[in-house]
């Protein structure tokens, strides 16, 4: 029994020594739960609306002043004219548009009819059904009190138009997201074992030595899966084009030399985990399920980040996945240009230099 408690006790100290275990045993059940309870929702909420009203009347400003109120939307844009539209949606500054016809209040009290037309952002085909559905709801419901005041019969006729998406293919939002996510997990997978496997295997000593400087050492490890990972990503878009029907919309240079831009900070990131581990299990560990949550729900592939509560939008943004899709988005199915993403392509290229800053330094001070 002593023997027993013996080897017991040696197992606690083993593994309370081991920081990067108890990271992992300890913090990633509540990073989880959080992530998973917060983030995991289908609900629309806080979604930027921009509306065009040709007349101003009380009728229009009644429906505005109820679509603001609700906990769906977010009125943030007024336009007023129809060219106005497609540069709010490039912006990005709304996800749904609401114009009113002329005249809609005179219309709708002469006539009792008056039409809505709601245009919806519907690269993301699921959340362009949900919130048209809701704006639909909320114009009804003032039909319904204008008709309970009045005993009139009022028909206000919302006209739906899906953007970019017409067909409501899941593909074309699936594909971008999931593109994020396997180039970020399998290039990072592989950098995060490149410095770790010296370690291990003994061959470090050989790298300390030698006269190379460390930011070569460092390209050298980044180099072939580089390459490798440019081959992972001309593999996905032939079976993104020619097997899923997911069109280039826009400038395929611009998509690749983003794609490029993501790869290498994806190296990068799995690098610097490479520098900060001691063992390739933790590695692959930190590297694979510590990276896969936040890509998959903090990126905006599956849940609309403007869902989340606002600690988490915030924590979004460092999630190199989260700008990559919003860029090929833009790209393939807005069919936009690199200017439509230089804010996408300025904040990956300043992730990039942090990481590979963070790792040589962190190579620096072990050739110390």
């Amino acid at each position: 029994m002593k023997q027993l408690i013996s080897f017991i006790r040696k197992e606690f100290y083993h593994i309370l020594r081991d920081r990067t275990t108890m990271m992992i045993l300890l913090l990633m059940p509540i990073i989880q739960i959080i992530l998973f309870g917060f983030a995991l929702t289908t609900e629309v909420k806080n979604t930027e609306v921009a509306v065009l009203v040709p007349t101003h009347d009380e009728a229009s400003s009644r429906i505005i002043d109820k679509i603001n109120a609700s906990a769906y939307f977010d009125v943030v844009e007024r336009i007023h004219t129809n060219d106005q539209i497609q540069p709010v949606f490039r912006d990005g500054k709304a996800k749904l548009v609401v114009v009113f016809e002329d005249h809609f209040a005179e219309k709708l009290h002469q006539t009792g009819k008056a039409h809505i037309q709601l245009i919806a952002d519907a690269t993301d085909p699921n959340a362009a059904t949900s919130f048209t559905f809701y704006a639909s709801n909320i114009i009804n419901s003032y039909q319904q009190e204008l008709m309970g005041s009045t005993k009139n019969p009022y028909q206000i006729t919302p006209e739906i138009k899906m953007l970019y998406n017409p067909q409501m293919i899941g593909a074309f939002n699936f594909v971008p997201g999931v593109l994020g996510m396997i180039m970020l997990l399998i290039c990072a997978m592989m950098t995060s074992i490149a410095i770790v496997r010296e370690k291990e295997m003994g061959t470090m000593e050989i790298l300390l030595v030698s006269p190379m400087k460390p930011i070569y050492t460092i390209l050298s490890k980044i180099t072939p899966y580089f390459v490798l990972s440019c081959v992972n990503f001309a593999t996905i878009m032939l079976l993104s084009v020619f097997v899923l029907k997911v069109p280039i919309a826009g400038s395929f240079i611009s998509l690749v030399a983003v794609s490029l831009l993501y790869i290498f900070v994806s190296l990068s990131l799995g690098l610097l985990v490479s520098t900060l581990t001691s063992s390739q299990q933790a590695a692959m560990l930190i590297s694979g399920m510590g990276l896969m949550i936040p890509v998959m729900l903090l990126s905006g592939m599956i849940f609309p980040i403007e869902n989340m509560p606002v600690p988490l939008q915030w924590l979004s943004n460092i999630v190199p996945a989260k700008w990559y899709i919003a860029a090929v988005k833009t790209i393939m199915i807005k069919g936009l240009g690199i200017t439509a993403v230089l804010k996408e392509v300025g904040i990956l290229s300043f992730m990039g230099l942090v990481l590979v800053t963070i790792s040589l330094k962190k190579f620096k001070v072990r050739l110390e």
